[in-house]
């Protein structure tokens, strides 16, 4: 059951992969559980040149869809984005983000981190275009939050802004993010049991700082933990955070509405 009592619009998916093969031929049956559970809007992230195509055709051709423009730093053997291609990808409607981009050092697979100069390059020119378009970074970062937040003070110098998403990293990352004007975004990790640490960070970072996300179709919350993640399911996110905050959910959807209209520019859209 939904943790709320009615359907009445109250949150936003700043982050999910509507794109991705996991929800093909299913956008009707997933804008409809969004309706049923209060869930007004998403942003639908891509993560190859490649996808953008289908990427933005679900922004265009619906009302409460919007899109971002980028290449994930884990995508390997695709298209490289130039810095002309992330411009004109965002001087399309209804983009309103460039990423998602950042760092992984996760999976090296056998190389150094020093063998992940490509990465950092990449990384670098989505910067720069956030520069130019003044459009917000979708950062994602795992086993890297140093050369990250390196890499934005050399490239960004408080001339960007955006979003950490799905955040799991340790408080010192998110106060230099914050101190950075970043936004901090949390997933369904927040609800699952082994996150105790990362409950401890959104119980501090501001509420007027945070955003909500499934990132789906991945990292469903509970109690659909090993299940396909949707955007509906955000609402399970929400409730979390309120609980952590000591706040009812209705005050939280609405903090984190209004931080995901202000950060990517929303906010005299109307959304049905």
């Amino acid at each position: 059951m939904p943790p709320y009592r009615n359907s009445t619009p109250m949150f936003v998916d700043s982050h999910c992969h509507l794109s991705f093969p996991d929800f093909a031929g299913r956008l009707p049956e997933l804008r409809a559980a969004m309706q049923a559970a209060g869930v007004s809007r998403a942003l639908t992230i891509c993560t190859t040149m490649e996808e953008f195509e289908q990427v933005h055709a679900l922004a265009t051709g619906h009302d409460n869809l919007w899109c971002s423009v980028g290449v994930h730093p884990d995508n390997e053997g695709v298209r490289e984005p130039s810095l002309q291609d992330l411009l004109d990808g965002a001087a399309l409607p209804r983009v309103v983000a460039i990423g998602e981009t950042g760092l992984d050092y996760y999976r090296l697979n056998g190389r150094s981190v020093a063998d992940m100069a490509w990465q950092r390059e990449r990384f670098r020119v989505h910067i720069r275009a956030a520069k130019i378009t003044g459009l917000p970074l979708v950062i994602h970062t795992r086993s890297a939050s140093d050369d990250t937040i390196d890499i934005l003070r050399e490239e960004g110098a408080g001339a960007v802004r955006g979003v950490f998403h799905c955040f799991t990293e340790t408080q010192a990352v998110a106060d230099a993010a914050l101190e950075m004007g970043f936004y901090i975004s949390f997933s369904g990790i927040l609800t699952f049991r082994n996150a105790e640490a990362l409950r401890d960070v959104a119980r501090k970072v501001p509420l007027d700082r945070c955003l909500i996300e499934t990132d789906s179709p991945y990292l469903a919350p509970m109690p659909f933990r090993g299940k396909t993640n949707q955007p509906a399911y955000v609402a399970h996110v929400a409730a979390e955070l309120a609980r952590l905050k000591g706040m009812d959910i209705a005050a939280v959807g609405a903090a984190t509405t209004r931080n995901f209209e202000a950060l990517f520019g929303l906010q005299t859209e109307t959304a049905t």
